[in-house]
């Protein structure tokens, strides 16, 4: 008689090669005996357990009957294994890590697989040292059989290095050196290379002022440390010279009409911007407003210089309305009006101009 057997989930209970069956089976009358079961399945503590109770019967034909009672037992004994394999050790740079993979597993009897995922590190901020990056997947089956799959990267310290350089004026002001950096870290600071002699250097503001007479290239250096523990230094070279731009023009030399009586009589003919016909290069903007507010006169390229001569100029205001007047008239009434002068730039030298200049104007006849 079979006797009680322990078998895998995944093996089939019904095969007796593996569960055991009646053998030799005799009786004092009776030949070619052969025995038969019937199972009663009670469920285990997890999906893939049971325990089967297997009662074997031999009659002889004339209801004389023995039994014998096995008990099978199934149990889930195996964790998941990987379905798809990935590197267990790698090595890369600090700027080249790759992504945590994604594996697949697999259990001999489980559909429902439990997968959690860790990642710990052993980088400490601001250290130069290598380190590693611990990626661990806890595999859990139906019935709490857990297998644990590693991958380790060892993470190489790298340094990158970007270098720029610039020109200014000893004059040209303060420079802020974290304009020549994308990122900035508040436990980085900027530090002083090289250079002609020691400049002013306050946190991240380098002030040539005090550089006349000691031109040359000034190298400053920005170390910070990415996320990733890399090294990224920024090193600026600054020449600092003499070639200071000077401007012909200011504010003081610019005179503007305070009247205009168009009449013809070689006196304020026109609305006038005088005082910056030469050497400055600025073009000129003007905008006229009645005291409504309403625009009145536009022009993006105003004329300079004095109307000496009385002739009319029809590139200059004389009191002209604005096209998109109501009724006929084509000069605006006497009375004041206020105006809008901005000074362009257009030599190229990099001033951005003159702040703009606004005030009354007088429009009379006489």
């Amino acid at each position: 008689m079979p006797a009680d057997v322990t078998i895998n989930c995944e093996d089939d209970a019904t095969d007796l090669v593996l569960t055991g069956d009646v053998s030799d089976e005799m009786d004092n009358c009776s030949s070619q005996l052969e025995a038969t079961y019937s199972d009663e399945v009670t469920a285990g503590e997890c999906a893939n357990e049971s325990t089967i109770t297997r009662t074997w019967s031999l009659n002889d034909g004339c209801d004389n009957i023995t039994t014998h009672v096995q008990i099978i037992t199934i149990v889930d004994d195996q964790a998941p294994e990987l379905a798809t394999n990935f590197p267990t050790e790698v090595t890369a740079s600090c700027a080249d890590i790759p992504e945590a993979p994604e594996p697949s597993f697999i259990d001999n009897c489980s559909t429902n697989i439990t997968v959690n995922f860790t990642e710990t590190t052993s980088y400490t901020t601001n250290t130069s040292e290598d380190y590693e990056i611990i990626r661990k997947w806890e595999v859990k089956d139906e019935c709490e059989n857990v297998a644990v799959f590693e991958q380790v990267v060892t993470v190489t310290v790298d340094e990158f290095v970007t270098q720029d350089s610039d020109e200014r004026c000893y004059d040209d002001g303060i420079i802020d050196l974290n304009d020549y950096v994308d990122n900035t870290n508040e436990d980085a600071n900027w530090t002083f290379v090289s250079g002609v002699t020691t400049p002013n250097l306050d946190g991240s503001n380098f002030d040539p002022s005090n550089l006349e007479d000691q031109y040359g290239d000034y190298v400053f250096s920005y170390t910070y440390t990415s996320e990733t523990g890399c090294l990224e230094t920024t090193e600026v070279t600054i020449n600092i010279n003499d070639d200071c731009i000077i401007y012909p023009c200011t504010s003081g030399d610019v005179v503007i009409s305070k009247a205009v009586t168009p009449n013809g009589d070689s006196w304020n003919q026109s609305f006038d911007i005088s005082g910056i016909e030469e050497q400055c290069g600025f073009k000129i903007g003007v905008k006229i407003f009645n005291r409504w507010g309403a625009l009145i006169y536009e022009s993006d390229d105003y004329p300079l210089g004095l109307n000496a001569t009385g002739d009319h100029n029809p590139e200059k205001w004389e009191g002209q309305a604005h096209k998109s007047s109501i009724g006929n008239a084509s000069t605006v009434p006497n009375g004041t009006y206020y105006y809008i002068v901005t000074l362009k730039n257009s030599t190229g030298n990099g001033s951005p101009g003159l702040p703009p200049f606004t005030g009354p104007v007088y429009l009379g006849t006489k």
